[in-house]
């Protein structure tokens, strides 16, 4: 049913909490698991995290290794991408390139803005998203 998943991980507290049923899920039906994280850059350029965003490529290289080998410990192999740019169109554009059938993420990740929840990450990617998705509280 969901051969591939996209889990797009940040440094989220929903993130983490979120793992346990994307495990779940692709035990279930042995499916490919895609990990995702991005890197946001700065207004000025520089990779100062800003507010919580992921803009160093070093720490979201580390985020990536660190969710791989927790889903290794369960017997999940799983890819992981890291991509640069708006992180809402770049997980929608990759479950497009990997044929994703379900993205997997928390409710309330580090996109959560102070414009409120319509400019969240998590609300842009129910809008654009090419498959369907699976929100966890």
């Amino acid at each position: 049913m969901f051969k591939t998943i996209v889990f797009p991980v940040d440094q989220s507290r929903e993130a983490r909490e979120a793992a346990e049923t994307v495990s779940k899920l692709v035990k279930t039906y042995d499916s490919r698991l895609v990990l995702l994280s991005v890197v946001e850059k700065a207004e000025d350029g520089q990779g100062i995290s800003q507010g919580g965003v992921m803009t160093s490529a070093e720490a979201v290289a580390k985020l990536l290794q660190g969710a791989q080998a927790l889903f290794a410990e369960k017997g999940i192999e799983a890819e992981i991408i890291e991509r640069e740019g708006k992180p809402p169109f770049i997980i929608c554009d990759v479950a497009d390139e990997t044929n994703a059938e379900l993205i997997v993420m928390g409710s309330r990740g580090l996109g959560l803005t102070s414009e409120g929840a319509s400019e969240s990450v998590t609300n842009l990617v129910i809008n654009l998203a090419p498959c369907p998705i699976l929100i966890i509280p």
